[in-house]
């Protein structure tokens, strides 16, 4: 069985995505920032803050790695999973990519302390939205449209899955 991969904005929804889905497939999560986290022994803001942007991304490229040589999980990416295509060309090979697409300004109001790139400065949400749409785009195997909630997210996300968790 494939993966079930999901990229977006940070504040998009996918560990929390990634948790219903897991529970309805019976598959194992894999959430490649508590990967990171596990990995380097600290939260990322910390990891950010001691070692910089660069090395957390060498890191998450550690995480797709390891979350590509899995068989039949649910892997919740990181918003900046896509900046490395390696780290993308990984996870295509061995699962299914979902884009859930959420808008900046749905994103603005959350609580951003554990994400480093916008814990300063909310208002950068636009900026890395606009750098990476693109990117999620060119990645993902669907893209899912802007919804209400996570959990319709989901059950689009599903219903695809379900068709093709089978095929070669």
């Amino acid at each position: 069985m494939k993966n079930l991969v999901l990229i977006g904005m940070p504040g998009s929804g996918k560990t929390k995505m990634g948790q219903l889905l897991a529970r309805r497939f019976a598959l194992p999560l894999l959430d490649t920032d508590a990967m990171v986290e596990a990995a380097a022994g600290m939260p990322i803001p910390q990891i950010f803050e001691r070692f910089g942007e660069g090395r957390f991304r060498d890191m998450e490229s550690q995480a797709a790695l390891q979350a590509a040589q899995v068989r039949g999980a649910v892997v919740a990416t990181g918003g900046g999973m896509v900046l490395r295509q390696a780290n993308m060309d990984a996870l295509a090979r061995t699962g299914v990519i979902f884009f859930r697409d959420r808008p900046p300004q749905a994103i603005l109001g959350e609580d951003h302390k554990g994400r480093p790139l916008l814990a300063q400065d909310a208002q950068r949400v636009f900026q890395l939205y606009e750098e990476r749409l693109g990117l999620y785009k060119r990645y993902a195997h669907h893209y899912i449209a802007p919804t209400e909630t996570y959990q319709e997210a989901a059950e689009q996300i599903a219903a695809i899955f379900e068709k093709e968790a089978q095929e070669p």
